[in-house]
């Protein structure tokens, strides 16, 4: 993998590579349990909450660009799925508004992205959220529960 990061698959499900000036990585948890749903709605809502992460971290300088997906096993009842950026962040009133139709930060947005991501994970009964992260960016979550 392109900056000396480990290979996928590596046995602690962590690897690094670096993209235009962006650091990424992957914290995968090994052999997590199946979750039921669409695979094509899931890859969606990871490519729309990957392309919001990409363009948080345009307006920060390149050395400081990290983009991390993580997953995990919640309680022996879930999956969660974390993509944390460290780019401009959402200011507190926005972190449930962005999930709303038609509301976006974007001066070309739709604003559609996010409340159609939530409407699939609700239907295959998960949980989207985001946090503000304690030193910069944001972290959204999802959860999916086991099969």
């Amino acid at each position: 993998m392109a900056g000396g990061g480990r290979a996928p698959g590596s046995s602690d499900g962590g690897s690094e590579a670096h993209l235009g000036g962006t650091t990424i990585r992957l914290a995968l948890e090994p052999e997590l349990p199946t979750v039921n749903g669409d695979g094509i709605q899931i890859e969606q809502v990871m490519v729309n909450l990957l392309l919001n992460a990409v363009e948080a971290l345009e307006s920060v300088p390149s050395t400081e660009r990290d983009l991390t997906v993580r997953t995990s096993l919640v309680d022996g009842a879930a999956i969660e799925v974390s993509v944390r950026d460290t780019g401009v962040g959402l200011a507190a009133p926005m972190s449930e508004m962005v999930f709303a139709p038609f509301v976006t930060t974007k001066a070309n947005g739709l604003g559609m992205g996010l409340a159609i991501s939530r409407s699939i994970i609700d239907a295959h009964n998960g949980r989207l959220w985001v946090r503000p992260n304690p030193d910069r960016g944001s972290t959204f979550h999802f959860t999916l529960p086991l099969a």
